[in-house]
């Protein structure tokens, strides 16, 4: 009588499982860049609101902190500096933007100071940020 051992079968790696993972990793990762705020700006306690969103186009980021200290993308600058920082740093672009990060107790005088400064530089796209409120 014959009897028939079945060969023996080379080894392989399994393909979907390791597609499976890398998808995994992918979508991981995604969710981590997604999760991260373009927050170029320092840190700071920001005002609340039902409808803040985070506009992700805009160029330049300014921080003003509750004692009136004024940042340009995380670098200290004084306030009469500022127009001439922001028109040197926008070129000519007319899709420049600035985001504003300015602490809650910040006096509202002050906040204007800063807004005169940034038009004396020719930028009109100006976004307040504040944190997102879950009340509605």
């Amino acid at each position: 009588m014959k009897v028939n051992f079945p060969r023996a079968r080379k080894a392989r790696i399994e393909m979907l499982p390791l597609i499976d993972m890398v998808f995994l990793l992918l979508v991981f990762f995604i969710y981590g860049m997604l999760s991260m705020a373009v927050h170029r700006g320092l840190p700071v306690m920001l005002p609340k609101s039902v409808s803040a969103s985070v506009e992700k186009d805009l160029v330049l980021s300014i921080t003003v902190r509750s004692d009136g200290n004024l940042f340009l993308d995380r670098e200290e600058v004084a306030l009469e500096e500022l127009s001439s920082l922001l028109s040197r740093r926008s070129g000519e672009s007319e899709e420049a933007g600035v985001m504003i990060f300015a602490d809650k107790d910040l006096g509202y005088q002050k906040l204007f100071h800063v807004l005169d400064e940034i038009r004396k530089a020719g930028l009109s796209r100006v976004s307040l940020q504040a944190e997102a409120d879950g009340r509605r």
